[in-house]
Protein backbone atom coordinates (compact mmCIF):
# COMPACT_ATOMS: atom_id res chain seq x y z
CA UNK A 1 0.00 0.00 0.00
CA UNK A 2 1.35 3.40 -0.89
CA UNK A 3 1.22 6.02 1.83
CA UNK A 4 0.36 9.70 1.36
CA UNK A 5 3.01 12.09 2.75
CA UNK A 6 1.54 14.55 5.25
CA UNK A 7 1.54 18.10 3.90
CA UNK A 8 0.29 20.07 6.89
CA UNK A 9 3.00 22.40 8.17
CA UNK A 10 1.53 22.37 11.69
CA UNK A 11 1.82 18.59 11.89
CA UNK A 12 5.32 18.70 10.47
CA UNK A 13 6.28 21.26 13.11
CA UNK A 14 4.77 19.10 15.84
CA UNK A 15 6.66 16.00 14.66
CA UNK A 16 9.98 17.68 13.85
CA UNK A 17 11.49 17.00 17.25
CA UNK A 18 10.72 13.29 16.98
CA UNK A 19 11.57 12.66 13.33
CA UNK A 20 14.96 11.27 12.24
CA UNK A 21 16.66 12.39 9.02
CA UNK A 22 16.32 8.93 7.40
CA UNK A 23 12.56 8.65 8.05
CA UNK A 24 9.37 9.69 6.28
CA UNK A 25 6.25 11.00 7.99
CA UNK A 26 3.20 9.15 6.64
CA UNK A 27 -0.49 9.30 7.43
CA UNK A 28 -3.51 7.02 7.67
CA UNK A 29 -7.23 7.60 8.03
CA UNK A 30 -7.29 10.90 6.18
CA UNK A 31 -4.44 12.27 8.29
CA UNK A 32 -5.86 11.36 11.70
CA UNK A 33 -3.10 8.82 12.37
CA UNK A 34 0.56 9.60 11.70
CA UNK A 35 3.69 7.49 11.81
CA UNK A 36 7.36 7.56 11.00
CA UNK A 37 8.85 4.89 8.74
CA UNK A 38 12.41 4.26 7.71
CA UNK A 39 12.93 5.71 4.25
CA UNK A 40 14.86 2.65 3.04
CA UNK A 41 14.03 0.01 5.65
CA UNK A 42 10.91 -1.92 6.52
CA UNK A 43 7.64 -0.21 5.58
CA UNK A 44 4.33 -1.79 6.44
CA UNK A 45 1.92 -2.97 3.75
CA UNK A 46 -1.83 -3.32 3.43
CA UNK A 47 -1.91 -6.69 5.19
CA UNK A 48 -1.26 -5.00 8.55
CA UNK A 49 -4.34 -2.80 8.17
CA UNK A 50 -6.49 -5.69 6.97
CA UNK A 51 -5.51 -7.66 10.05
CA UNK A 52 -6.22 -4.79 12.45
CA UNK A 53 -9.71 -4.36 11.00
CA UNK A 54 -10.36 -8.10 10.91
CA UNK A 55 -9.58 -9.06 14.50
CA UNK A 56 -12.28 -9.12 17.15
CA UNK A 57 -11.77 -6.55 19.90
CA UNK A 58 -14.00 -6.14 22.93
CA UNK A 59 -14.36 -3.12 25.16
CA UNK A 60 -11.49 -2.58 27.57
CA UNK A 61 -9.43 -5.59 26.54
CA UNK A 62 -5.68 -5.99 26.86
CA UNK A 63 -4.12 -6.91 23.52
CA UNK A 64 -0.59 -8.01 22.61
CA UNK A 65 0.83 -7.15 19.18
CA UNK A 66 3.67 -9.57 18.46
CA UNK A 67 6.30 -8.25 16.05
CA UNK A 68 4.84 -4.76 16.20
CA UNK A 69 7.50 -3.21 13.92
CA UNK A 70 6.77 0.51 13.56
CA UNK A 71 3.67 0.00 15.68
CA UNK A 72 1.12 0.36 12.88
CA UNK A 73 -1.27 -2.36 14.10
CA UNK A 74 -1.14 -1.17 17.71
CA UNK A 75 -1.72 2.41 16.56
CA UNK A 76 -4.61 1.36 14.33
CA UNK A 77 -6.32 -0.60 17.10
CA UNK A 78 -5.92 2.32 19.50
CA UNK A 79 -7.37 4.66 16.89
CA UNK A 80 -10.35 2.39 16.17
CA UNK A 81 -11.19 1.67 19.83
CA UNK A 82 -10.18 4.09 22.59
CA UNK A 83 -10.94 1.54 25.34
CA UNK A 84 -8.18 -0.90 24.39
CA UNK A 85 -4.84 -1.32 26.18
CA UNK A 86 -2.16 -2.59 23.80
CA UNK A 87 1.37 -3.92 24.29
CA UNK A 88 3.57 -4.02 21.21
CA UNK A 89 6.44 -6.53 21.25
CA UNK A 90 9.42 -6.03 18.93
CA UNK A 91 12.95 -7.42 18.87
CA UNK A 92 14.73 -4.79 16.75
CA UNK A 93 15.92 -1.85 18.90
CA UNK A 94 15.67 0.76 16.14
CA UNK A 95 12.08 -0.26 15.41
CA UNK A 96 11.25 -0.24 19.11
CA UNK A 97 12.52 3.34 19.27
CA UNK A 98 10.49 4.33 16.19
CA UNK A 99 7.34 2.65 17.47
CA UNK A 100 7.67 4.49 20.79
CA UNK A 101 8.02 7.80 18.97
CA UNK A 102 4.98 6.96 16.84
CA UNK A 103 2.98 6.26 19.98
CA UNK A 104 4.10 9.55 21.50
CA UNK A 105 3.40 11.55 18.34
CA UNK A 106 -0.20 10.27 18.25
CA UNK A 107 -0.77 10.84 21.96
CA UNK A 108 -1.38 7.17 22.80
CA UNK A 109 1.16 6.86 25.63
CA UNK A 110 -1.53 5.92 28.16
CA UNK A 111 -2.92 3.16 25.96
CA UNK A 112 0.05 1.64 24.09
CA UNK A 113 3.24 0.22 25.59
CA UNK A 114 6.12 -0.80 23.34
CA UNK A 115 8.41 -3.50 24.74
CA UNK A 116 11.64 -4.87 23.34
CA UNK A 117 11.49 -8.66 23.56
CA UNK A 118 12.20 -11.86 21.65
CA UNK A 119 9.03 -13.87 21.02
CA UNK A 120 11.15 -17.00 21.41
CA UNK A 121 11.68 -16.01 25.06
CA UNK A 122 8.45 -14.15 25.70
CA UNK A 123 8.17 -15.65 29.19
CA UNK A 124 11.12 -13.54 30.33
CA UNK A 125 9.17 -10.33 29.75
CA UNK A 126 5.43 -11.05 29.92
CA UNK A 127 3.29 -13.21 32.20
CA UNK A 128 1.30 -16.21 30.96
CA UNK A 129 -2.40 -15.77 30.21
CA UNK A 130 -2.05 -12.00 30.67
CA UNK A 131 -3.87 -10.81 27.51
CA UNK A 132 -7.42 -11.27 26.25
CA UNK A 133 -6.29 -11.24 22.62
CA UNK A 134 -3.14 -11.38 20.51
CA UNK A 135 -2.55 -10.01 17.02
CA UNK A 136 0.39 -11.00 14.86
CA UNK A 137 1.65 -10.26 11.35
CA UNK A 138 4.66 -12.64 11.32
CA UNK A 139 7.49 -12.94 8.79
CA UNK A 140 6.18 -14.88 5.80
CA UNK A 141 9.31 -16.17 4.13
CA UNK A 142 11.63 -19.03 5.02
CA UNK A 143 15.34 -18.23 5.00
CA UNK A 144 15.65 -20.39 1.87
CA UNK A 145 12.79 -18.60 0.08
CA UNK A 146 13.33 -15.53 -2.11
CA UNK A 147 16.03 -12.89 -2.05
CA UNK A 148 16.98 -11.80 1.45
CA UNK A 149 17.23 -8.03 1.71
CA UNK A 150 20.59 -6.60 2.84
CA UNK A 151 18.61 -4.11 4.95
CA UNK A 152 18.37 -5.52 8.49
CA UNK A 153 14.87 -4.18 9.16
CA UNK A 154 13.43 -5.68 6.00
CA UNK A 155 15.35 -8.92 6.43
CA UNK A 156 14.01 -9.66 9.91
CA UNK A 157 10.49 -8.42 9.18
CA UNK A 158 10.08 -10.49 5.99
CA UNK A 159 12.14 -13.63 6.58
CA UNK A 160 12.15 -16.05 9.49
CA UNK A 161 15.56 -14.88 10.68
CA UNK A 162 14.90 -14.11 14.35
CA UNK A 163 11.75 -16.25 14.75
CA UNK A 164 9.51 -18.50 12.67
CA UNK A 165 5.79 -19.11 12.44
CA UNK A 166 5.70 -21.66 15.26
CA UNK A 167 7.61 -19.28 17.56
CA UNK A 168 5.01 -16.53 17.08
CA UNK A 169 2.07 -18.92 17.47
CA UNK A 170 3.61 -20.47 20.58
CA UNK A 171 4.17 -17.02 22.10
CA UNK A 172 0.57 -16.11 21.37
CA UNK A 173 -0.71 -19.28 23.02
CA UNK A 174 1.44 -18.56 26.08
CA UNK A 175 -0.06 -15.09 26.50
CA UNK A 176 -3.69 -16.21 26.18
CA UNK A 177 -6.04 -17.77 28.73
CA UNK A 178 -8.57 -20.39 27.69
CA UNK A 179 -11.05 -18.71 25.30
CA UNK A 180 -8.50 -16.00 24.49
CA UNK A 181 -8.21 -15.06 20.80
CA UNK A 182 -5.33 -14.72 18.35
CA UNK A 183 -5.66 -13.09 14.92
CA UNK A 184 -3.03 -13.55 12.21
CA UNK A 185 -2.45 -12.86 8.52
CA UNK A 186 -0.44 -15.24 6.34
CA UNK A 187 0.03 -16.09 2.66
CA UNK A 188 -2.91 -18.08 1.31
CA UNK A 189 -0.42 -20.47 -0.28
CA UNK A 190 0.71 -21.50 3.21
CA UNK A 191 -2.73 -21.82 4.79
CA UNK A 192 -2.14 -25.39 5.94
CA UNK A 193 1.08 -24.41 7.72
CA UNK A 194 -0.69 -21.69 9.70
CA UNK A 195 -3.74 -23.74 10.66
CA UNK A 196 -1.64 -26.75 11.64
CA UNK A 197 0.65 -24.58 13.77
CA UNK A 198 -2.35 -23.08 15.55
CA UNK A 199 -3.92 -26.45 16.31
CA UNK A 200 -0.60 -27.78 17.58
CA UNK A 201 -0.67 -24.98 20.18
CA UNK A 202 -4.31 -25.62 21.24
CA UNK A 203 -5.54 -22.65 19.21
CA UNK A 204 -8.63 -23.60 17.22
CA UNK A 205 -9.24 -21.57 14.03
CA UNK A 206 -12.76 -20.12 14.25
CA UNK A 207 -12.96 -17.29 11.68
CA UNK A 208 -11.26 -17.35 8.27
CA UNK A 209 -11.30 -14.84 5.44
CA UNK A 210 -9.44 -15.02 2.15
CA UNK A 211 -8.05 -11.82 0.62
CA UNK A 212 -8.05 -11.39 -3.17
CA UNK A 213 -6.42 -8.56 -5.12
CA UNK A 214 -9.30 -8.73 -7.63
CA UNK A 215 -12.55 -10.68 -7.56
CA UNK A 216 -11.38 -13.02 -10.34
CA UNK A 217 -7.86 -13.70 -8.99
CA UNK A 218 -6.60 -16.35 -6.61
CA UNK A 219 -6.45 -15.53 -2.91
CA UNK A 220 -3.16 -13.95 -1.87
CA UNK A 221 -3.64 -13.73 1.90
CA UNK A 222 -5.54 -15.50 4.65
CA UNK A 223 -6.90 -13.78 7.76
CA UNK A 224 -7.49 -16.17 10.66
CA UNK A 225 -8.79 -15.75 14.18
CA UNK A 226 -8.39 -18.70 16.53
CA UNK A 227 -9.61 -19.32 20.08
CA UNK A 228 -7.52 -21.08 22.70
CA UNK A 229 -9.04 -24.33 23.89
CA UNK A 230 -12.11 -24.08 21.67
CA UNK A 231 -13.87 -27.02 20.07
CA UNK A 232 -13.46 -27.67 16.34
CA UNK A 233 -15.64 -25.83 13.86
CA UNK A 234 -14.92 -22.66 11.91
CA UNK A 235 -16.70 -19.97 9.92
CA UNK A 236 -15.41 -18.96 6.50
CA UNK A 237 -16.40 -15.37 5.77
CA UNK A 238 -17.03 -13.87 2.35
CA UNK A 239 -13.85 -13.05 0.41
CA UNK A 240 -12.26 -9.66 0.93
CA UNK A 241 -11.52 -8.08 -2.45
CA UNK A 242 -9.03 -5.21 -2.51
CA UNK A 243 -9.41 -3.73 -6.01
CA UNK A 244 -12.15 -3.32 -8.57
CA UNK A 245 -11.58 -2.53 -12.25
CA UNK A 246 -9.05 0.21 -12.89
CA UNK A 247 -7.21 -0.78 -9.69
CA UNK A 248 -9.50 1.41 -7.61
CA UNK A 249 -10.15 0.26 -4.06
CA UNK A 250 -13.43 -1.55 -3.45
CA UNK A 251 -16.10 0.10 -1.32
CA UNK A 252 -15.11 -1.99 1.69
CA UNK A 253 -11.44 -1.04 1.35
CA UNK A 254 -12.29 2.63 0.90
CA UNK A 255 -14.31 2.54 4.11
CA UNK A 256 -11.52 0.75 5.92
CA UNK A 257 -8.86 3.22 4.79
CA UNK A 258 -11.09 6.08 5.91
CA UNK A 259 -11.18 4.56 9.41
CA UNK A 260 -14.86 3.64 9.30
CA UNK A 261 -16.30 0.52 11.00
CA UNK A 262 -16.21 -2.62 8.86
CA UNK A 263 -18.49 -5.65 8.77
CA UNK A 264 -15.96 -8.22 9.98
Amino acid sequence: MSMIPEKSSSILDQASSLKRHDETLDVLYEGKLRLFQDRNGYRFSLDALLLAHFMTCRHGEKIADLGTGNGVIALTLAYLDSSLSITGVEIQPNMVDRAKRNVRMNGFQERITITRADVCNIQKILSPESFAAVVCNPPYRRTTSGRISPNVERKIARHEIAAGLDDFVRAGAYLLPIKGRIAMVYPALLVVDLLQSMRNMNLEPKRLRMVHSFADTKASLLLVEAVKGARSGSETLSPLVVFREGKQYTTELEAMLAGKPTLY
